[in-house]
């Protein structure tokens, strides 16, 4: 291993260890390490430059810098994204994990002149339902799971393996826990919401703070095993108006903290090091540059003394700022800025700014201090500071998804399943036969929803079985269960068969989604392949079990009707055994509501018990039984479709439609493109991420000379093909896109020159320039070309529209 340079603190000079797997620190008795961390806090600010503390407030991602970027700027903190990966690989073994968190620290540590001090890098991540990142790790059931289950000491117990895995890794910081008080289902977060009851949110947020910190008065607390842990979103940010994510929470501002609040108090005496800033508006005003929020009512009204860390770039929505300029941010309470990709603006600005008095030097070193403390605590300054190799269970790789945590997770999924309905056909009889359909049962990723390996998640064609190694489907729970149960269980995801069975089990439910791509506007469940199997098997008189996979409580009425049982199996991740465990009756049905099931279709925010199919609280016992259903199928929104004519927005690819690169010539359409991302090297494109108005709402494709590009419906839902585009490098070379199954071709050479440097535009393409406007577009191009998409759709258009560019 690399030389590694050590902190010494009280002016003593830095050493390097040379001797490869060990690491000591040159500390002397003139050093304030004793004294406690207000000493050494002291003593590290009066020697750090202007550059190196405006550094520590700046929290790039993985994918926009280099360790040779970390030895020269000293940032304080990194993270990696959604859909960020060691070295580019967002499906990296966790061994690769671990060595880019030995790089960054390395480099941080590194000595720098005048004996100025070299002060360690940390690295925070997104483990919201375990350690979801990584390839094999355990995926415990998400928030609102975990919720019905309502049990502070199985949360805390996760808390804790999740700690233990992600420390495997050598990471530090754990964005986790969201304790939201989700209102209104139709947010796209409601899944990492505990529950719409803040005191049930407040517990169990604060007893995974215990989990992954420790006990703060405890002798092991932010020691091995152990990780930073962060309360989020302060505040309100499941209070939206219509749950539109990062929107407007609007009302008298005691009432809205006496509701979305007080899970911060609860972890705050949890001891949570973090509290990160929402993406939302109070009353107007951005939580990111609210300084009547996070200054004075969360340091001074409830005592918070560690720092808060902002999301991804929210200070950038704050009025009068942008991504790489914002000392509003700072001024108003804000101590680190997450900044991804434009960290570098963001820092010159900073400096500039503290420089001519914009920013008071005094409130830089507040923010530092605070990251400084953070650092103190979690044992990262002193004699014992280790790179992440070296610390505790790191390398320990048997630990990710060891069966001691599996078997949590499996007891947790069986503890959050809630029966809504039984006719008596629950639980499965010993030695039935039992037919297990919906593509969704043999479905490690949609069990598994958002935040799993990629931000917005996926089903099995985009996060194919082996990403999963080790985990259990509930397609193979029933067949492992109902066998050892001397029946017999067959897997038929149309729901077909040879031998009639004595029961049949659909799974079925919401594809992944994650954030803003999962809002709706109404709460219709518009996959209707669960519906219609319910229906057919009712059709021949089997009697089934519907398990419905979501991240929220939806209008179900028509498949309650459909089927003998109904359970709310919530988003249960990779134990799908739990599942089966409460089907069969190995283990009893506890789960309650922790959220009211609605009526009806509409969506509203909650405002009492009226309006509710299911109250809060509601689940039935293994051998209860009800009557059955005849609820009011009708909804007006049925009639309105969701995303029928969406091919790509919101960062995501619409229901049916793939993306593919090939070059040009070649047969087929050569590599498909999960989500709309990825290097697909021997074609010649490049698509990734961009944030045109939320984090990876858009891509941004760049195609070399041969390349070709496109997007394909699997049906054609007619109207026009409009995209959303900017061009950013004037084309040398023809540029054309084709459309259609007949290939029609349109010379964009021209428009793509004009477009250029012109910011967003939007390009109309109807059948007066590509009369068979069929299922597919795909840009082709003879040279190298940049360009951004942040929609797609199909769309009617009065007859004789001209295209338009």
């Amino acid at each position: 291993m690399a030389t590694v340079a050590w902190l010494a603190l009280g002016g003593v000079a830095l050493s390097s260890c040379a001797t490869a797997g060990t690491t000591t620190a040159a500390v002397s008795a003139a050093t304030p390490w004793e004294q406690g961390e207000d000493a050494v806090v002291a003593d590290l600010l009066s020697r750090m430059s202007l550059e190196r503390k405006v550094a520590q407030i700046i929290q790039p991602q993985i994918n926009s810098f280099t360790a040779a970027d970390m030895e020269r700027y000293r940032f304080g903190s990194y993270l990696n994204g959604g859909n960020g990966g060691p070295y580019g690989d967002e499906f990296a073994p966790a061994d690769r994990w671990l060595a880019l968190a030995d790089e960054m620290y390395e480099a941080s540590v590194r000595p720098l002149p005048g004996g100025e001090p070299a002060i360690p890098v940390i690295w925070g991540t997104d483990a919201v339902h375990g350690h979801s990142n990584i390839v094999g790790a355990t995926l415990f059931p998400h928030n609102i799971a975990l919720g019905a289950a309502g049990d502070a000491e199985l949360v805390r117990r996760i808390g804790e393996a999740t700690a233990i895995e992600i420390e495997v890794t050598g990471i530090d910081w754990n964005f986790s826990p969201t304790v939201a008080v989700a209102r209104d289902d139709r947010w796209g977060r409601t899944y990492e919401s505990y529950s719409e009851d803040p005191e049930l949110v407040a517990r169990l947020g604060a007893a995974l703070v215990r989990g992954q910190q420790g006990d703060p008065a405890g002798a092991g607390y932010l020691g091995d095993r152990r990780v930073i842990a962060t309360a989020k979103h302060f505040f309100g940010d499941g209070g939206t108006e219509q749950g539109v994510d990062q929107g407007d929470v609007n009302g008298d501002i005691e009432e809205l903290l006496a509701l979305h609040a007080v899970p911060y108090p609860a972890a705050i005496e949890a001891g949570v090091e973090t509290i990160m800033a929402s993406f939302n508006s109070i009353n107007g005003t951005k939580m990111h540059g609210n300084r009547a929020m996070l200054t004075d009512v969360l340091r001074g009204r409830m005592g918070f003394d560690g720092l808060v860390v902002g999301d991804w770039n929210g200070h950038g929505q704050i009025a009068g700022c942008e991504v790489d300029n914002c000392p509003d941010a700072l001024l108003a309470g804000l101590d680190i800025y997450m900044v991804p990709d434009d960290w570098r603006g963001l820092l010159e600005s900073l400096v500039a700014q503290v420089r001519d008095g914009t920013v008071p030097m005094a409130r830089l070193d507040e923010a530092v201090g605070r990251v400084l403390r953070l650092k103190y605590r979690a044992g990262l300054l002193g004699p014992e500071a280790r790179r992440p190799s070296e610390r505790g269970v790191a390398g320990q790789y048997d630990l990710l998804g060891s069966p001691e945590h599996r078997s949590l997770a499996r007891e947790a999924v069986a503890r959050s399943q809630v029966i809504l309905s039984n006719d008596g056909v629950l639980p499965l009889a010993p030695g039935a036969r039992v037919l297990v359909a919906g593509s969704a049962a043999d479905d490690v990723g949609q069990a598994s929803g958002g935040w799993t390996l990629e931000w917005q998640g996926g089903r099995a064609d985009q996060l194919p079985r082996d990403r999963f190694p080790g985990a259990t489907s509930i397609w193979e729970g029933l067949r492992d269960a109902v066998e050892a149960g001397g029946g017999t269980a067959t897997l038929s995801p149309d729901g077909s068969f040879a031998t009639r069975p004595d029961v049949a089990v659909v799974v079925f439910g919401e594809r992944p989604y994650a954030e803003f791509a999962g809002d709706l506007r109404d709460l219709v469940l518009r996959d209707e392949e669960g519906l219609a199997l319910l229906r057919t098997l009712r059709e021949q008189g089997i009697p089934s079990v519907a398990v419905f996979l979501s991240g929220r409580p939806m209008w179900m009425n028509r498949e309650l009707n459909a089927a003998n049982a109904f359970v709310a199996a919530w988003l249960p991740g990779s134990e799908g055994a739990g599942v089966a465990d409460v089907l069969t009756g190995a283990r009893p049905a506890t789960g309650r509501l922790s959220f009211t099931w609605p009526a009806t279709c509409e969506g509203r925010p909650l405002n009492g018990p009226e309006g509710a199919l299911f109250a809060f609280g509601f689940g039935m016992t293994t051998g209860e039984t009800s009557r059955p259903f005849a609820l009011d199928e009708d909804c007006s929104a049925l009639g309105n479709p969701e995303d029928g004519a969406l091919v790509y927005g919101s960062g995501r690819l619409g229901q049916g439609v793939s993306a593919f690169a090939a070059r040009i010539g070649t047969a087929g359409d050569g590599e498909l493109l999960p989500q709309m991302r990825g290097d697909m090297s021997a074609a010649g494109v490049t698509v990734r991420g961009h944030d045109r108005a939320a984090q990876e709402d858009a891509r941004q494709v760049t195609m070399r000379a041969g390349s070709r590009f496109g997007l394909i419906q699997d049906q054609d839902s007619g109207g026009a093909w409009i995209v959303a585009y900017e061009v950013l490098t004037r084309p040398a070379a023809p540029v054309r896109l084709r459309v259609g199954e007949g290939n029609q071709v349109i010379d964009l050479a021209t428009h793509f020159a004009h477009a250029q440097d012109k910011g967003w535009r939007e390009m109309v393409i109807t059948d007066q320039c590509a009369p068979a406007l069929g299922q597919r577009i795909a840009f082709e191009t003879e040279g190298d070309v940049t360009f951004r998409i942040s929609g797609v759709r199909r769309a009617p258009v009065p007859d004789g529209t001209p295209c338009s560019f």
